[in-house]
C-alpha cells in the first residue's frame, strides 16, 4: 500500500467521479492528495475560467468526509514532477491523462526523453474511462513500455466512467459535486 497517492488535475469542476476515484485510490493508499495544478499541461484555463483558490475551496468541502484524502495546489506541470514534489510513491490518472504521459509527443518527440520520465514515475492508479478515454485510446498497461512501470487499474461502477468536467460544465450540473452546485462558479 502506498503512503501517498497524488491525484493531479484541473477539478474544473469537481465531479461525482472524481470523489469516487478518490475512494478507490484510498484501498490502494493511505493518503490521496487531490492536486490542483495551476496551469494544467494541456488544458490551460480560458479567460474567465474558475480560478484556482475557488476550485480548491470546493475540493476542502468535498473531500472534507473522506478520511485519508486532502487538497494541495502546485505550479508543477508533468505528473511526474508533481509526484515528487509531494514525495508521493502513487499517481492517480485516467486513461486519457496516462496516454498524454507515454506519447512522446509530450517530450518534444523524443521517445528518450519520455523514457526518462518514466524511470521516474512511482505506482500508476489508472482509471479507464468506459469510452476508452474522450477520444484517446484507452491506455493499455499491458503494452510494451521502455521500463517497467506498475500499474494498478482502478475500477469504477460504469455509470461514472462516464463522467467528465466538460459534460458538467456544458449542462450536466447533476455530475457535479454537491460543493461545486452551489457554489455559484460553475453554471
Amino acid at each position: 500500500m502506498a503512503r501517498l497517492a497524488v491525484y493531479p488535475g484541473s477539478f474544473d469542476p469537481p465531479t461525482v467521479a472524481h470523489l469516487a476515484i478518490v475512494e478507490a485510490a484510498l484501498a490502494h493508499a493511505e493518503r490521496v492528495r487531490l492536486v490542483l495544478s495551476a496551469v494544467a499541461l494541456g488544458k490551460e484555463v480560458p479567460s474567465g475560467g474558475t480560478s484556482v483558490e475557488a476550485r480548491r475551496a470546493v475540493l476542502d468541502v468535498a473531500v472534507g468526509p473522506l478520511r485519508g484524502a486532502e487538497v494541495g495546489v502546485t505550479e508543477a506541470r508533468l505528473v511526474v514532477d508533481i509526484a515528487e514534489e509531494a514525495g508521493a510513491d502513487a499517481v492517480v490518472v485516467g486513461s486519457d491523462k496516462w496516454a498524454q504521459v507515454v506519447d512522446p509527443a509530450w517530450y518534444g518527440g523524443s521517445v528518450e526523453a519520455r523514457d526518462a520520465v518514466l524511470a521516474r514515475l512511482p505506482t500508476v492508479l489508472l482509471v479507464p474511462r468506459a469510452d476508452g478515454g474522450g477520444g484517446h485510446p484507452d491506455a493499455d498497461p499491458s503494452a510494451p513500455l521502455p521500463r517497467a512501470v506498475e500499474v494498478v487499474r482502478l475500477e469504477l461502477p460504469d455509470g461514472l466512467r462516464t463522467v467528465s468536467s466538460t459534460r458538467a460544465r456544458r449542462g450536466e450540473p447533476d455530475l457535479m459535486v454537491e460543493a461545486a452546485r452551489t457554489s455559484g462558479h460553475w453554471g
